[in-house]
């Protein structure tokens, strides 16, 4: 059996042509009238750390590396010669570039693509396109494997809720970093050499060494490049056709369907895209993964799919409300933090669900530093070794229990009913139930929580026999239902008892169907041009793949509304 250092020699040596290929002759030619040529002397930068909207650097001549500088020490990551390029999905998604290059000959020739014409090729040249966004893939996933690879450095004392969460808003945007303890050893060098005090923590350390105090998530994602500015400076307005808010399953494939055919896609996403599937360790009833595949994985490549088309995403971009005007973009769209007006000539409101909050005393206190929402690799080694608690009886919760299971020494599972059966898919529960070092405890609710700097204790109850008994855990995993996040949305959106938008027949006697021509599509709400899919929409199956296809199936109705259906 093979080391865990056995394993990641294999993956990189596995990994190397996929990730350094060479384009052909073919493929240079394609690629040479999209940009132009420069020649760059030994140690020039063609892209540094932290710059946005840079280009595929391609090698004719020379050699080109890239590296990370930082506290003075640089790694060389990797180099690349005639017929090689640099680049990865930062150039994709806008984001901002992880390493710098520069030129390690005397002097190296380079092709410089702009990113625009870079994602314009790669829909229009799919023969160029296709080993360039392996090649990116491949070098971000063995990027973030390389414990030698630093990123931005958030720096935070344990327990820290506020860096937990700049953590997980960073690991779940895939975005490079790393979270060193204040009182590490690396902690305290870097706090030293930066003068940092506990006091200004958390910390994010950018690519180029400089220290933000306190940063916000807005900050975060600006430096990171999440922030992706949808208006030009001085615009009061930002038009488009489709405007997608939310990107779980269900928005992120509407936007790669409207991008591909043509729409002008703007997507919404107030914290990290792929919604509750993207924290899922493992989907295994997805079609087409016969052994299944980790949900962050799935939507990752589904919203580097939808940027290739063209769709425009900002993160973290909350919507704050939805109005309606006249005309051709008649949905008026308020977003958090910017001063532009989004109009769209239609809507998808894909916005999801939100867990439950456990009625528990004491419960507010641990939230993100004991109490977790999702359950990632993040949360998995913080409970190493530990009992932990995961409440809920559904799949993501099973799927939860199974992923803690491999690390934690005890899984208990609190359940209120009797079993799993009803609300689980069979093949899980039957896992689950069969896992050794998970405990099933029906009949049982969450009391109480305590401790003093993070979680230590929570108390339990068997609702038939009244029994308490306290558990020494450092994690409850809360899975116990969701409400639909519909509060932002008007009145003329009708909603049903519990608050999921109603679509299709439900909504034929609004009263803006009345005065239509046409009757409302399966996926449309009591406005037409406004639609809504996946968990948020009322009578909806709570799986990823039914989310997936109700994306793909809004716009056949989405191409009725602006009149553009063949």
């Amino acid at each position: 059996m093979m080391s865990e250092d056995e394993k990641e020699a294999r993956f990189y040596r596995d990994t190397e042509a996929i990730a350094f290929p060479m384009l052909a002759d073919w493929q240079l030619t394609l690629l040479e009238p999209l940009g132009h040529r420069r020649m760059l002397r030994r140690g020039e930068l063609a892209v540094e750390a932290g710059q946005r909207d840079h280009g595929l650097t391609v090698v004719l001549s020379g050699e080109v590396e890239a590296f990370e500088a930082r506290d003075g020490i640089e790694q060389i990551l990797a180099s690349s010669g005639p017929r090689g390029f640099f680049g990865d999905v930062a150039m994709l998604n806008g984001t901002s570039a992880v390493a710098s290059a520069r030129g390690k000959a005397e002097a190296s020739e380079i092709l410089e693509i702009p990113a625009a014409e870079l994602r314009r090729a790669l829909v229009e040249l799919p023969g160029v396109g296709e080993p360039i966004v392996n090649a990116f893939i491949m070098r971000r996933e063995r990027l973030l494997r390389d414990h030698n690879f630093v990123g931005l450095r958030v720096v935070a004392t344990d327990g820290s809720r506020d860096g937990h969460l700049i953590h997980n808003f960073l690991d779940k945007n895939h975005s490079p970093h790393r979270l060193i303890q204040f009182d590490s050893e690396d902690g305290r060098g870097l706090c030293e050499r930066l003068k940092l005090a506990s006091s200004d923590l958390p910390v994010l350390v950018t690519a180029t060494g400089v220290a933000l105090y306190k940063p916000s998530l807005r900050e975060v994602a600006q430096v990171a490049g999440l922030l992706r500015p949808l208006a030009d400076e001085g615009e009061s307005e930002i038009l488009c056709d489709l405007a997608i808010v939310g990107a779980g399953p269900a928005g992120l494939s509407a936007a790669v369907n409207a991008a591909s055919e043509g729409l002008q896609t703007v997507v919404l996403e107030c914290f990290a895209p792929g919604g509750q599937a993207g924290s899922s360790s493992l989907i295994e009833n997805f079609f087409g993964f016969p052994t299944g595949i980790n949900g962050g994985e799935l939507t990752n490549r589904a919203q580097l799919q939808a940027f290739r088309f063209g769709a425009k995403f900002s993160t973290p971009a909350r919507a704050l409300s939805l109005a309606f005007g006249e005309g051709d973009h008649a949905a008026v769209l308020q977003i958090e933090g910017c001063t532009a007006k989004l109009r769209a000539k239609c809507v998808i409101i894909a916005t999801g669900a939100d867990y439950n909050r456990i009625e528990a005393d004491g419960r507010a206190r641990f939230e993100g530093i004991g109490v977790y929402y999702a359950a990632t690799a993040i949360e998995r080694q913080l409970c190493r070794r530990s009992t932990v608690i995961v409440a809920g009886g559904g799949n993501s919760a099973g799927q939860a229990a199974m992923f803690l299971s491999e690390s934690a020494e005890k899984v208990l599972l609190v359940i209120r009913g009797a079993d799993l059966s009803k609300s689980m898919s069979s093949y899980l529960s039957g896992r689950v139930t069969a896992k050794k070092n998970i405990e099933i405890l029906c009949h049982t609710e969450i009391r109480k929580m305590t401790g003093e700097k993070h979680l230590e204790t929570v108390e339990l109850e068997n609702t038939e026999t009244h029994e308490r008994r306290t558990v020494q855990t450092p994690a409850v995993f809360s899975m116990i239902g969701a409400k639909p996040s519909t509060d932002w949305l008007p009145p003329e959106i009708e909603r049903d008892a519990k608050g999921f938008v109603k679509t299709g027949p439900a909504v034929a006697d609004a009263p803006a169907w009345k005065a239509a021509k046409r009757t409302p599509g399966p996926l449309e709400t009591s406005r037409p041009g406004i639609f809504a899919v996946g968990d948020v929409r009322s009578g909806s199956v709570k799986r990823c793949v039914a989310a997936v296809g109700e994306g793909g199936m809004a716009m056949e109705g989405v191409h009725q509304a602006l009149g553009t259906y063949t």
